[in-house]
């Protein structure tokens, strides 16, 4: 029960000080003037003032609170190494069994995670949610077991209590990282970029060490061993072998005594996308499709076009002297010898056998296909005759033959079965509701795959691999009547884009792929084929589990399945003949950055509120009671400040100038003054 006396004047402060100050005048007016009744007027005054100020004396019912001392338990992954986990347990049990043991004292333990993605350690995060549900007037001290490697020191927190830091760890704990400074997201195929690399040791690394091993191995193949010094950065060159993702795996073996390795190993991936794409186009007479050819492969500004239009052949003979015509001369040798590995894409464009270029060359751009290269026919009437392509050494690669016959008749370009699966004429605009073609040349025996078809079912374009390279043959020179929006037209731009990059390898138009696409832990698992079904995919995980897991097809040709990663690293997937390797997780997570225990990071919020840091190593801290403002840590021990709350259960409120009394002490004092006065 305590009590303590409370004013509620009946008139404002400042009025009430007013007739302070006059009945003190008038007091010392009456004794100036000798009245000796002056005192006791002085007391009536005195009696009516406290009336006015409305004296009461106000009790309460208290029942004390409990202190409550909130202990924070890490349990990040860099808390996770060695022996910390039991260090910080043990420690933390016995801890708080000598909170509880002490008198009026509770207390609050609180884990604290991993943060959601690569977040890393939030522990003053966790702590400001834990202070949310508790009192603030009965939080007597925090003390965090952590080994000081938090992610979120600087978020402003205004904390009720000190702050203590029990530090995990040993002072002979090391570690070896390595780290990758730069790492753009997208490199030119065939263009060196150079990442900056390095590997160094922290903490108590073992002397003498001033090389280090790294491995690097690019998408799941043999790894590469180089030997590089330690503790500097190393700018290393590289070129992408291939466009689309490519992984990059550096690693550095596991030395004798270090805290962890998975801070040992980086994974880049790294798109590699073309610079410019560099095209022929050898049209064989001018025709309307020849405009349209030029249009849409100059309409994007990443293509390199070089295009000869053969205006006027060796055979036409109209007696003009060559000196006077304005035509350039077709530099057939320096494009089809010395310079034909510099495009990637050849398109004979209505193309036929002129003697303008010999047979060693069109020898030349088989063999260009077969090392690699790509070749689009586009066939017209020429095609079927005596003079085709087809018959040069150039036939040897073609997918298919003439038959001599040209259909002169209108028809629509049909998406094949096999065509619905396959990446270049799958789900093309407009669903084959296209305008009409008006030529085919008939062809036979294809030797690839027959994606769509045209007049009776006939072959219309056909693509095949030949050696290394691809090719393709589209069996009409009219394709570009879907441009001219004929009977409504039809996705000509698509299609060739797609035709364009399949035979140029890009690997989102590969018809038999095997690819993953990683958000967070989770990987989306893509296999396209031409096949009807597929096997299940065998998923290597960076720890050596295999997993297997069926794949259902979604669209045709296109099977998919979702697989959640245990764990941050590269895997490896199967099926069938198809491998690919994904990462997943951060290059390098950042609870593996640092992972030296160290008070430096929260120093600034421990000593806020004169805190203090506690090894682990040394044992554990005694526990003192401090006042607020005071230091709340020394040499052994650690401070609590005690909050003395309490709970109000009930309030009484008595009036110490009740008005009777009041009314009798006033009139009894004023009478008395005035008897005394008036005797005399």
């Amino acid at each position: 029960m305590t009590g303590q006396v409370l004013f509620d004047p009946l008139i404002p402060w400042e009025l009430l000080g007013v007739v302070a100050v006059l009945a003190i005048f008038g007091v010392a007016l009456a004794a100036l003037r000798g009245l000796t009744g002056w005192a006791l007027r002085g007391l009536a005054a005195l009696v009516v003032i406290g009336a006015l100020a409305g004296p009461s004396l106000q009790e309460e019912d208290r029942a004390p609170l409990s202190d409550i001392v909130v202990m924070l338990e890490d349990e990040s992954a860099s808390q996770r190494l060695a022996d910390r986990p039991e260090q910080s347990k043990s420690a933390a049990d016995r801890l708080a069994e000598r909170i509880a043991a002490r008198a009026n004292t509770e207390v609050r333990r609180v884990t604290v995670p991993d943060g959601d993605g690569d977040a890393g350690t939030q522990l003053l995060t966790t702590l400001s949610a834990a202070l949310a549900e508790e009192p603030r007037g009965r939080v007597a001290g925090i003390i965090a077991f952590s080994d000081g490697q938090v992610h979120d020191a600087d978020i402003p927190l205004d904390l009720p209590a000190p702050l203590h830091l029990m530090l995990s760890g040993k002072s002979t704990d090391w570690d070896r990282r390595l780290s990758i400074r730069n790492a753009p997201a997208f490199a030119i195929i065939g263009e060196p970029v150079t990442l900056t690399l390095k590997i160094e040791d922290m903490g108590a690394a073992p002397a003498g060490a001033v090389t280090a091993p790294l491995e690097i191995s690019v998408d799941g193949a043999e790894p590469q061993r180089f030997e590089v010094p330690l503790g500097q950065d190393i700018e290393l060159p590289l070129t992408l072998p291939h466009g689309g993702r490519n992984v990059i795996e550096f690693s550095v073996p596991v030395a004798e005594g270090e805290l962890t390795d998975r801070n040992n190993k980086a994974l880049i991936q790294m798109n590699g996308v073309r610079d410019r794409l560099r095209v022929l186009l050898v049209s064989g007479e001018p025709h309307p499709g020849g405009r349209t050819w030029r249009n849409l492969l100059k309409s994007d500004s990443s293509v390199d076009l070089v295009h000869f239009t053969i205006l006027r052949p060796p055979e036409k003979q109209d007696g003009v002297p060559v000196s006077e015509l304005s035509l350039i001369a077709f530099p057939t040798r320096e494009l089809f010898l010395e310079k034909i590995d510099d495009f990637d894409l050849i398109i004979f464009d209505r193309y036929k056998r002129r003697g303008i270029l010999p047979a060693l060359y069109l020898e030349n751009v088989a063999n260009y296909i077969r090392e690699g290269g790509a070749v689009l026919v586009a066939a017209g009437p020429d095609f079927a005759g005596a003079d085709s392509i087809f018959r040069s050494p150039l036939g040897a690669v073609l997918p298919a033959a003439p038959t001599a016959l040209v259909l002169d008749q209108p028809y629509r370009a049909t998406v094949t079965e096999l065509g619905e699966r396959h990446p270049v004429t799958t789900s093309l605009p407009g669903g084959g509701d296209w305008g009409r073609w008006l030529r085919q040349i008939d062809v036979a025996d294809p030797s690839g795959n027959v994606v769509m078809t045209g007049a009776g079912e006939r072959p219309l374009l056909v693509l095949d691999r030949v050696g290394e390279g691809r090719v393709a043959l589209l069996a009409s020179d009219h394709a570009w009547l879907w441009n001219r929006g004929y009977e409504g037209g039809g996705p000509q731009l698509e299609l060739l884009r797609r035709l364009a990059h399949w035979m140029m390898k890009e690997p989102e138009l590969e018809e038999e792929a095997l690819t993953a696409q990683a958000t967070g832990q989770t990987m989306r698992i893509q296999r396209r084929t031409l096949e009807d079904a597929v096997p299940p995919v065998v998923i290597t995980d960076p720890s050596g589990n295999v997993t297997e897991l069926p794949l259902e097809e979604v669209q045709p040709g296109v099977f998919e399945t979702v697989f959640e990663g245990p764990e941050i690293g590269l895997y490896r997937l199967e099926n069938g003949e198809q491998l690919a390797v994904i990462g997943l997780g951060p290059a390098a997570p950042r609870e593996f950055e640092q992972t030296i225990a160290t008070p430096d990071i929260l120093e600034p919020v421990v000593a806020a509120l004169r805190g203090g840091t506690v090894l682990l190593e040394d044992g554990l801290p005694r526990l003192r009671d401090v006042r607020v403002g005071r230091p709340a840590a020394g040499r052994g021990w650690i401070g609590l400040t005690p909050r003395d709350a309490y709970e109000t259960r009930d309030v009484r409120q008595t009036n110490l100038l009740p008005p009777w009394l009041v009314l009798l002490l006033a009139t009894g004092l004023i009478t008395a003054a005035w008897l005394r006065e008036g005797r005399r």
